[in-house]
């Protein structure tokens, strides 16, 4: 049984709602608003959802949190879904995964002097892992922390960092010791993006929006204090970073769902009939029905290791591979319903929405690890399937240059 249908859930989704219907009004986006306009009100609907106690529905109570509801919180998400509401990464990652990991391995102050600002939306995060020569193999970066006296200066570049120009903080893997092996000499660090030395800049995307930015970092300084774990040890840090990145993906106000395909297929014609009634439409509309509730069920039980203190594993690969090519797949359809229509963005209608959830599809498809890196997750870490070979294993990053170009020279003989 679905447990968000049982009484103790409707319940719960009916208080939600009625919370909903008083309090979303005065943050509804209506149309396109200037980027900073909608992040400011991101804060205030942040602010407006902790103070019911709806910010942070997984994190512990201490920290501002209601100990872990993963019902609850697919309630509240589904429920708030329903309105065009400011819930972008502006406010999702520091909530969703620079916390998460502060509460498996930074110290208590740490935790305390972040929380309460990140729930009450007052604090704003941005992560800076990917880089131009590290996406999808993210253990190749090549920004440099080196130790100084207090803390650490950092150089280098960051790039696809969504909403980076108006983050306040930011978390950061840095490399601290070119001489180990790719993934053994790095650090992760919270920084504060007001920092001198700090440079972001945004990137225009094909939707016309300029949500991610690329960041360059010219002798940052970061105290100890805001080293997170030991050094030398960033990748373990980051891994929690990315599974909880990678369990997030599917939940934006962008995301249209088989419903919507639904009231599509209703409203328009195929061969003279409702769409709705030819068999075709019905069996991929099922389809796609069936592959979300397979992926809300599977969210469900992410969200239930969550809220026992268990950490995710690397089986959270599934959803990122699964969600947004879900995501894509229905806004494609969709278009393809609507015909001609839906080749035209029209801000009074909800083919900006459609639109959206098509083309960012296509970016989550990369962001947070490729298909390509999710299918090697799923076959390694979950099936256990044999590694593939991989010559730079076990080799010191600053000989990788030199193993390459070895490596070029035997392929050409």
């Amino acid at each position: 049984m679905d447990l968000t249908e049982s009484p103790e859930g409707q319940a719960y989704r009916a208080k939600v709602a009625a919370w909903l219907r008083e309090n979303a009004p005065p943050f509804l986006i209506t149309g396109r608003m200037p980027l900073g306009d909608e992040v400011a009100l991101g804060r205030k609907w942040q602010a407006r959802k902790a103070q019911a106690g709806y910010g942070a529905l997984l994190w512990p109570k201490r920290y501002g949190g209601e100990a872990g509801a993963p019902n609850q919180m697919r309630i509240f998400r589904g429920e708030e879904a329903r309105y065009p509401l400011p819930v972008q990464p502006y406010t999702g990652v520091g909530l969703g995964m620079a916390l998460p990991t502060l509460f498996a391995h930074a110290p208590e102050e740490l935790i305390e002097r972040f929380a309460g600002p990140t729930l009450r939306g007052e604090l704003t995060w941005c992560q800076l892992f990917s880089e131009p020569s590290a996406g999808s193999d993210l253990a190749g970066l090549r920004t440099r922390a080196t130790r100084t006296e207090g803390g650490w200066i950092i150089n280098g570049q960051k790039v696809w960092n969504s909403f980076a120009d108006y983050a306040d903080w930011a978390i950061l893997i840095a490399r601290s010791d070119p001489s180990r092996p790719k993934h053994q000499g790095l650090t992760y660090f919270v920084v504060d993006m007001h920092s001198p030395g700090i440079e972001a800049r945004p990137i225009r995307q094909m939707t016309g929006g300029a949500d991610f930015c690329e960041v360059f970092l010219t002798d940052v300084f970061i105290p100890d204090a805001q080293q997170i774990g030991a050094e030398g040890e960033g990748w373990k840090v980051a891994l929690t970073t990315l599974a909880h990145e990678r369990a997030r993906f599917g939940g934006s106000r962008y995301q249209i769902s088989a419903s919507t395909l639904v009231r599509i297929a209703r409203e328009t014609c195929l061969n003279g009939r409702p769409a709705i009634e030819d068999s075709a439409v019905r069996e991929r509309i099922a389809v796609i029905y069936a592959r979300e509730r397979g992926l809300t069920f599977f969210g469900a039980r992410l969200a239930t290791r969550t809220s026992r203190g268990e950490p995710i594993g690397p089986e959270v690969s599934v959803s990122k591979l699964v969600s947004p090519r879900l995501t894509q797949d229905t806004g494609a359809f969709a278009m393809e319903l609507m015909g001609y229509e839906g080749l035209i963005e029209d801000e009074s209608s909800d083919l900006r929405v459609i639109h959206d959830n098509f083309c960012l599809a296509t970016s989550h498809r990369i962001a947070g690890g490729a298909d390509e890196i999710m299918r090697n997750q799923i076959a390694e870490k979950v099936l256990k399937l044999p590694q593939d070979a991989r010559l730079d294993k076990g080799v010191p990053f600053d000989q990788l240059s030199q193993l390459l170009t070895s490596t070029r020279e035997i392929a050409r003989r």
